[in-house]
């Protein structure tokens, strides 16, 4: 497929979320009421979408087609559930995406050869570590959790860019080590093991994650870092063993976990039974989410008609449980759209990683592309009951600077990766 095929599939992509912001934007009105203000709530997105399809029209033509395209439809319908839920933060959101949008741009034009990214990685780890490690000392509590930073007025989630960077570290560390972590051909349990001292990695990693757990009241970031880490280590080795280990240390400290600190045992209890639970205190928001869902049925009660957006003054919906809101008014057709288009942006990740040149690029694509799933799958289970309820953002759709941007940057990365892996091939 030539380039200029690759960039017009991406601007009919574009055409179609903005026309969906459009008209979902005019069902809110019409079944709430009030002003369509223009300028605040049309145009400034589009705008941004347009310039950022130029800028890689001429600068990144061979990158994929369809990455930008779907993350601006998950964005589009964040920004109409949150019209929907007439939330004040409709205008900042778009900020933050247009944001987003100019670090894809700065992404794409900076980093023009990403395998150059793996000659920072100790600086990235480093930095990874830190931001992970930093809300233990100085974060903010809110919801219970220990996630938030403060910095000059503005607050914002450090685990966020720490993904990226520890993303960035694991892939140019096991495209390094790889043979090494492979080796060892003493058998146990069917499994082929390698040298004890090859597990210190992922020891290591498991320490970071209860802490994280532990001290943060994190149980998302906790279980995104380390899943991420086994799933980077396996496509690296193919060595089950270490996800077979991995999967008994991160259980086993979680049981201590549950056994030793209150806040984490709450968490479990609410999500094993949260209707004969305090539905009023600790089970709230999984009670009303689970109560949405069911209203909401096959087809949705419709745009702007959802409780969550109208009755219920619930905690944290634009941000923990924007997939319960657009679940009740979408229902579960609407619901299951917004899942294939996370699976197809996972599935696009791993395709660049597939094509990629050399190992770091590989495995710095699939964990990128990892990092995303991991976080919807999170998130999504904890506000259907599938797992404990965490405090990570849905991708693209839930309010946040730090989570919007941070997204639109792994965009930008995939979108690097896929430019140079046809600028190669052909």
């Amino acid at each position: 497929m030539t380039a200029g095929n690759n960039r017009n599939r991406e601007f009919i992509g574009l055409l179609l979320a903005t026309a969906t912001l459009i008209f979902g934007a005019a069902i809110v009105v019409a079944a709430r009421g009030g002003a369509w203000d223009w300028p605040k709530d049309i145009w400034l997105v589009p705008a941004a979408l347009l310039v950022t399809h130029l800028i890689l029209r001429f600068k990144a033509r061979r990158a994929d087609p369809l990455l930008l395209s779907i993350a601006a439809f998950l964005s589009v319908l964040g920004l109409i559930e949150l019209r929907s839920l007439g939330s004040s933060t409709l205008f900042v959101q778009q900020i933050w995406m247009v944001l987003g949008l100019a670090a894809v741009v700065a992404v794409v034009l900076l980093i023009r050869d990403p395998d150059h990214l793996g000659e920072f990685k100790y600086l990235a780890g480093l930095g990874g570590i830190v931001l992970l490690l930093a809300p233990i000392f100085v974060g903010t509590i809110r919801g219970g959790s220990k996630l938030w930073l403060v910095v000059g007025g503005y607050s914002f989630q450090p685990a966020e860019p720490a993904k990226i960077l520890l993303v960035i570290f694991l892939a140019a560390y096991l495209a390094e080590k790889k043979e090494v972590l492979a080796a060892g051909r003493r058998r146990l349990l069917g499994l082929a093991w390698p040298p004890a001292r090859h597990f210190g990695p992922l020891i290591v990693t498991w320490l970071v994650s209860v802490a994280i757990l532990v001290l943060e009241r994190d149980l998302g970031s906790s279980l995104i870092f380390f899943t991420l880490f086994l799933v980077m280590l396996y496509i690296a080795t193919g060595r089950p063993v270490f996800v077979f280990v991995g999967m008994i240390l991160f259980l086993s400290g979680a049981d201590l976990a549950y056994r030793i600190f209150p806040h984490v045992a709450s968490r479990v209890h609410v999500w094993l039974n949260p209707l004969p639970a305090d539905v009023s205190g600790a089970a709230y928001q999984v009670a009303q989410s689970l109560f949405a869902l069911a209203a909401g049925g096959i087809s949705g009660t419709g745009l702007g008609a959802g409780l969550l957006g109208r009755q219920v003054a619930m905690p944290a919906v634009h941000t923990d449980f924007i997939f319960s809101a657009v679940g009740e008014e979408l229902g579960l057709a609407g619901a299951a759209v917004i899942i294939l288009a996370y699976m197809l942006l996972v599935e696009r990740g791993w395709h660049i990683a597939l094509r990629s040149k050399s190992d770091f690029s590989m495995l710095l694509a699939a964990g990128l592309a990892t990092v995303t799933g991991i976080q919807t799958v999170v998130i999504v289970g904890g506000v259907i009951k599938l797992i404990p309820l965490t405090g990570v953002t849905l991708p693209f759709m839930s309010y946040g600077g730090s989570s919007v941007v941070s997204s639109f940057i792994i965009v930008g990365l995939l979108l690097s990766i896929s430019a140079q892996n046809n600028a190669v091939k052909t």
